[in-house]
């Protein structure tokens, strides 16, 4: 047995009864293990012996411990119908991290994962309750920037605040400022000279996000948009006038003149 394996592989069998087990062997899956033991006879680390039956590193060390603890019963648990076999809690709590390394995931991609990497088979309509009772969630994935405030709450009811405590000027004038280009339109301040809205500008990604995933932890991805050329420049307004042009640039002069 190679030292790099790390565990030492118990012989219940002799090589001559895992040969005779092979050839009767009907069941791919069986064969898979058996094929797998074989290999640890021939010498082969654990590692080496799961590659050679196309099974990662981690399912041959779950292999190993079957065999060690149970032998050839522990090793082939039953393929027959009926429920899925439950993942013990840490097998759980393994499935858990792998998917969290690579969220988010679709679910046939997480079937996959569950029959490669801890043999076990879920029916489709028993997934998602699994996956759930899990703490995962099935979500439309939302792209998240970056750069967003780590509270934009907080920072939009100051505005707001401050806006709504300025009746006679325009919000953003500060003290000292020449009277100069500071107009206050009746026409268009509609609330005793504030009008109250949101305003942005940006390039939208130009598709849909529509497809749900299984996630983890939080439903946004955070990656970079594909974008349209021209900026989307939009003001939502709550008590006045919205508007939505479109702009080549972001820049400040193609910014004010939508205002």
């Amino acid at each position: 047995m190679g030292e790099d394996r790390r565990k030492e592989i118990k012989y219940h069998l002799s090589e001559e009864e895992i040969d005779e087990l092979l050839r009767e062997a009907k069941d791919d899956r069986r064969k898979e293990r058996l094929g797998f033991l074989k290999n640890l006879y021939y010498g082969d680390s654990i590692a080496e012996a799961a590659d050679r039956e196309g099974r990662s590193a981690a399912t041959g060390g779950r292999w190993a411990d079957a065999w060690n603890e149970g032998g050839l019963e522990g090793l082939m648990p039953s393929f027959g119908g009926g429920r899925p076999p439950k993942l013990d809690e840490d097998e759980q709590e393994q499935l858990v991290e792998m998917l969290r390394e690579g969220q988010p995931w679709k679910s046939q991609e997480i079937r996959h994962l569950l029959k490669q990497e801890f043999d076990v088979e879920y029916h489709p309509d028993y997934l998602g309750k699994f996956l759930r009772e899990l703490g995962l969630s099935y979500a439309k994935p939302r792209p998240k920037r970056p750069w967003r405030p780590e509270n934009p709450e907080e920072i939009l009811e100051e505005r707001v605040d401050d806006a709504l405590d300025e009746d006679d000027q325009p919000h953003n004038k500060r003290e000292g400022d020449d009277e100069e280009g500071w107009i206050v339109n009746d026409d268009i301040c509609t609330d005793g000279g504030t009008v109250l809205g949101f305003f942005d500008a940006s390039q939208p990604q130009p598709y849909d996000n529509s497809r749900r995933v299984w996630y983890v932890d939080d439903p946004h991805v955070e990656r970079p948009l594909v974008k349209t050329e021209d900026s989307a420049v939009g003001f939502y307004a709550v008590n006045g006038t919205s508007v939505v042009q479109w702009k080549e640039t972001e820049e400040k002069e193609q910014i004010c003149k939508v205002l």
